[in-house]
């Protein structure tokens, strides 16, 4: 059996497809694993070069494969598409993945580590909770208005 020199990683929610390429770029295996199989099937792996299409959990997976001794890399997925040869299929973009990443010319997308992750998801959350309080605040001013009362501009002259 041939080395295993670079794995493209094709994630999905229940089942990730995994294809493996030698030195040369030629085959060495594809196959379907559960989520839970991935972390045992990486650590029977001998340390290679690891391509991610970076979509939802990426990052997650980068770390922990990353902690097992891989070099992981995320890839835009605009600059996987160029790559996929036939039908839009896990197996086909899991192999499209493993060619990208050997690819000189291909920009990496940095891994985020969890406190970068939680930083942004806290953002993220906060800003349509400060838009909802923005526009409850002008619909209660506006009816406010309709009665004959006026409250100033901000959240501090209507809690007032």
């Amino acid at each position: 059996m041939k080395q295993v020199s670079t794995i493209g990683l094709d994630l999905a929610k229940h089942i990730i497809q995994v294809n493996g390429a030698g030195g040369d770029g030629s085959p060495v295996f594809n196959r379907r694993l559960r989520r839970s199989e991935v972390l045992h099937f990486f650590s029977k792996q001998p340390a290679c070069l690891v391509g991610i299409e970076a979509c939802g959990s990426a990052h997650y997976w980068a770390r922990e494969i990353a902690t097992l001794g891989h070099e992981v890399r995320l890839i835009p997925p605009a600059y996987v598409k160029p790559f996929v040869k036939r039908g839009k299929t896990d197996a086909a973009d899991a192999e499209a993945i493993s060619e990208a990443v050997t690819r000189k010319t291909t920009r990496f997308v940095p891994i985020k580590t969890a406190e970068q992750k939680a930083a942004m998801m806290f953002l993220k959350s906060r800003a349509p909770l400060v838009k909802q309080q923005t526009q409850t605040i002008n619909a209660l001013r506006s009816h406010l208005a309709e009665l004959g009362i006026i409250a100033g501009a901000g959240r501090t002259k209507v809690e007032a």
